[in-house]
């Protein structure tokens, strides 16, 4: 029997293995190569799958094999390193291979659509033009321009981008071509220019300690610890600009890269044309043509969020995670993959350097650092000549707030306004107030799918829910008693603003949370107006807190975090400790002096107090020794099984059956906790419950996921709930 090659292909479903196909009919075998795309049969309809290996077999075992319909692409789009990657994450977080690799393509891949050009327009002189002296038109002075452009470009050549950044040449573009002088083609974007070095500004004495310590060429992970306003940025850019120097490719990860536009503007600038930038916020085609320049190596640095670090880089030589903490770095649905831990493993496999920089690690980085599997490197010190800015706890216990604002604080936002300074108030909660209710009976706007009150918007008139988005009209009337007396409980940002503006009329304030910032745009407005003084009072969540230099700020109030000292989630005190401090570092950048207020209901519990006196390295010293006595991740390994459903009793239903299946598979080195309601059971019209598993070591609950998440469909009432599986689980939601 003749032996038959079997395509083994990665289709985007549901199912935790690979599908076999015989290949196209009337295929180019040479063209049948790990990483290229492939149009199947699936089901009733056709899917985009991406072939993962070429087996040849000699026997079919009696399998009738559907033919794979046609090959989409001339070359591979992914490498066999980085279907190995993809393929190692897919076991890890216990997902579907096929919604893996899925999840690695820009959306019009996905699709099956063809790959969108990556081919620039380009100018360049014909040989009539090559003859031509600039100098003979004295009366086109412009044409004279592009002309002596063009002669001393390399090859005689230019993009329309390089065009573009010296000017508006469209209209000369024209004559010329008129002329016969210059011709229009197509080509590869040229290489990005290597940054000179009196571009970079001189590094202190901790800067440039850390960019030596970095061994580029070998694999190794750094935490970068440094204050905030201690020049992070600077240590990233040194770093990338000699790994390009040296021929290789940099990949920077952001978390939110919509709220950091400065740090793209400083990449953009030290870094030229060979910039991809990769994000969400990005029209598909956009997105894709970066993707294809970073997969191709033209792009030498990618700067991006939590998906960028899944792009295909052939010479990647640095891998950069910004504010590894921020929990936007952790996929919260579908393929639930940490992009932190995920960098560590791909610089690993591709032999390069992963640094983590925050001025609030997580404790799990810090435990690295502490145990010697990550090199721990400090920035002890703000860039230039500015000071930490001093902390104080304000107690608002028998206190009158106005709009959760205290007379002192008050008073100190007129202090630091009439000095000529601008001032910045934290809270955490967007809208007008958490809770309507009425005066008369008690009745409370809540949510019809969730269990959770409902926030008052008022500018729109707005009830809306926070967690599944479903909006109303504002009552006029008790809905049970129909009185008119309704009234607000708490506040948001649109309530402050109200205040603040009742307080200072003549101050301009610019509040920035999810509702002000939603057009394209709006919020770059916002913050160039805060720059150029248009605004002196800034008030927001924690859009606020992340990346953003503001060196008039010498004044900063915290309204409200008290929430984080009793929260359920273990975490809750982290996460706490974190936003204090990423706020309170917007406060005294520059050479004026800073202020942190934070208004507090428990001024003396210990863990707040630990926080303000000793700053974040002590408290996170003390929360370690905590989780350590509880055996809590960093000292335990963790994954959630969720499950949800219309019906109250399926999800436990499962989750117990689930459970019992477990425990026959299990050593008895899984502790299993569960199932119980989630913290919040009802959100969207769906009820919720958790199956919680620890263990002490990770392989144990790695070889207990492995052969349990692939059984759980079987399970009976498998079917009548949605499930996922999350390790690692960074939220208890």
């Amino acid at each position: 029997m003749p032996e038959q090659q079997i395509l083994r292909v990665a289709v985007p479903a549901p199912l935790y293995h690979c599908f076999d196909y015989l290949p196209p009919a009337d295929a180019d075998i040479e063209r049948l190569v790990p990483g290229v795309r492939l149009r199947v049969p699936f089901g009733r309809g056709e899917r985009c799958a991406v072939l993962l290996e070429v087996v040849t077999t000699a026997e079919m075992d009696g399998r009738r094999l559907k033919r794979a319909l046609a090959v989409l692409d001339a070359t591979p789009l992914f490498t066999p390193s980085d279907l190995s990657l993809l393929n190692w994450a897919a076991g890890y977080y216990q997902h579907p291979i096929g919604e893996v690799v899925a999840n690695a393509l820009p959306v019009r891949l996905r699709k099956g659509e063809a790959p969108v050009s990556v081919l620039q327009k380009t100018w360049s002189l014909t040989p009539c033009g090559r003859l031509q002296d600039p100098s003979a038109l004295r009366r086109a002075p412009k044409q004279a321009e592009l002309l002596a452009l063009l002669q001393a470009s390399p090859g005689q050549r230019l993009t329309q981008e390089q065009l573009q950044q010296c000017g508006t040449y469209r209209q000369t573009l024209q004559v010329l071509q008129q002329k016969g002088w210059i011709e229009s083609g197509e080509g590869m974007p040229e290489a990005a220019p290597r940054p000179s070095p009196s571009a970079s500004p001189p590094l202190n004495t901790d800067q440039q300690h850390a960019v030596n310590a970095v061994e580029l060429g070998q694999f190794g992970t750094y935490l970068l610890d440094g204050v905030t306003g201690s020049g992070k940025t600077e240590v990233y850019l040194a770093l990338v600009e000699r790994v390009l120097a040296s021929g290789r490719q940099a990949l920077v990860l952001v978390p939110e890269i919509g709220l950091t536009p400065q740090l793209i503007r400083r990449f953009e600038r030290r870094l030229g044309m060979g910039l991809a930038i990769l994000h969400s916020g990005l029209a598909e085609g956009e997105r894709e043509r970066a993707w294809h320049l970073a997969r191709l190596g033209q792009a030498s640095v990618v700067l991006g969020t939590r998906s960028a670090l899944l792009t295909p880089m052939p010479r990647l030589g640095l891998i950069v995670v910004d504010e590894e903490h921020d929990l936007s770095f952790k996929q919260q649905d579908g393929f639930r993959y940490s992009a932190r831990d995920l960098a560590v493993i791909r610089a690993q496999r591709s032999d390069c350097p992963a640094m983590l920089g925050s001025a609030t690690p997580s404790l799990e980085t810090l435990q690295n650092a502490r145990s010697g599997r990550y090199q721990h490197l400090h920035l002890t010190r703000r860039a230039g000549d500015a000071q930490p800015a001093r902390m104080d706890l304000l107690d608002i216990r028998s206190v009158r707030l106005e709009a959760g604002l205290s007379p002192l604080l008050i008073q100190m936002l007129r202090q630091t306004l009439d000095a000529g300074n601008q001032a910045l108030l934290f809270i955490n909660r967007r809208g007008y107030a958490p809770i309507m209710t009425c005066h008369a009976c008690g009745w409370v706007a809540q949510c019809r799918r969730c269990d959770a009150r409902l926030t008052l918007h008022a500018a729109s008139r707005l009830l809306w829910c926070h967690h599944c988005g479903s909006q109303r009209r504002q009552d006029d009337k008790c809905p049970e008693c129909g009185d008119t007396d309704l009234r607000t409980l708490g506040q948001g940002t649109e309530r402050v603003e109200e205040v603040l503006a009742n307080w200072f009329p003549d101050v301009g304030i610019a509040r920035i949370d999810r509702d002000t910032t939603r057009r394209k745009g709006s919020l770059d407005q916002l913050l160039n107006g805060i720059r150029n003084g248009k605004y002196s009072l800034l008030l927001g969540t924690q859009m606020l807190a992340k990346g953003h230099h503001f060196p008039n700020v010498t004044l900063v109030g915290i309204l409200d975090v008290d929430q984080g000292l009793f929260g359920a989630d273990f975490r809750a005190a982290e996460r706490m400790a974190q936003l204090i401090v990423q706020v309170a570092g917007r406060a005294g950048r520059a050479e004026k002096p800073g202020r942190v207020l934070i208004q507090t209901r428990h001024p003396d519990h210990p863990m707040m107090q630990r926080l303000v006196r000793q700053g974040y390295a002590a408290f996170a010293s003390d929360m370690l020794e905590e989780r350590e006595a509880a055996a809590f991740p960093p000292f335990s390994y963790q994954a959630l099984l969720r499950a949800e459903a219309p019906q109250e009793s399926a999800p436990r239903e499962f989750l117990e059956q689930a459970y019992a299946l477990a425990e026959t598979l299990s050593t008895g080195q899984v502790e299993l906790w569960g199932p119980v309601p989630a913290p919040m059971e009802r959100r969207a019209g769906r009820f919720r419950a958790h199956l919680l598993l620890q263990a002490d070591q990770r392989g144990e609950l790695q070889r207990l996921l492995a052969r349990w998440v692939s059984q759980l469909a079987t399970l009976k009432s498998a079917r009548r709930v949605r499930w996922s599986i999350d390790v690692d689980p960074q939220e208890m939601f």
